[in-house]
């Protein structure tokens, strides 16, 4: 082969590897333009956690996490406390068709609207309702509005390496678009301690009605 030969066939050569980069990065644009930043949160439909085994520091933050909320809430165990400090039921007990339930939601409804997250301070304490008529805590729940959240940050929030769940709207409990973080701290979720729901927890025993 000649020189010339040579010399056409590396120009031609790079101009296709520049033309496939290119079409890479439009294709990688393009993804961004038809997805929005929130489904880069977790699906509000999410039963369980990742099969990928979390790293030490993952795992040390998580427990960090659960261990902040358990001695954060601790005083809640008593509802009547948590309502002297804001909170108040909202949803009636939510409860899944085929994956247990999410209980008894207090809501502050101060912090909701502040849209801040603080680890000490959960925007929903949950309970689960006792064959006796009580009212057992088992966890937290962090929440923020997603429009109010999204004006401000560039991606969905995560508190201490735990990545939000996104709910759309409209959805059962009538709330505009939003993230959200369980906690259950006070009693074991075999799925995941951040998973949306919890098998073990039941509704069975609620008097109320459910909206």
């Amino acid at each position: 082969m000649s020189t010339t030969h040579i010399q056409t066939a590396i120009v031609n050569f790079r101009q296709f590897v520049k033309r496939f980069q290119y079409a890479g990065i439009a294709f990688a644009l393009s993804l961004f333009s038809v997805y929005p930043l929130h489904v880069l949160a977790q699906d509000s439909h999410s039963h369980a956690t990742t099969h990928q085994q979390p790293t030490p520091a993952a795992q040390s933050q998580a427990s960090a996490l659960i261990n902040i909320v358990r001695q954060s809430t601790e005083r809640f165990k008593d509802v009547s406390v948590a309502e002297a400090e804001g909170y108040s039921l909202q949803f009636g007990c939510v409860s899944g068709p085929d994956s247990g339930a999410m209980g008894l939601h207090f809501v502050n409804s101060l912090l909701v609207n502040r849209g801040e997250l603080d680890p000490t301070r959960p925007q929903i304490v949950i309970y689960e309702p006792t064959p006796n008529g009580g009212l057992q805590l088992i966890g937290a729940d962090f929440l923020v509005l997603a429009d109010a959240w999204d004006k401000k940050n560039p991606g969905p929030p995560e508190l201490m390496g735990q990545l939000f769940h996104y709910f759309e709207s409209p959805n059962r409990f009538g709330l505009p678009a939003f993230y959200t973080l369980h906690v259950w701290a006070w009693k074991d979720n075999p799925n995941g301690a951040f998973v949306n729901w919890h098998p073990n927890v039941s509704c069975e025993q609620f008097g109320g009605k459910n909206p």
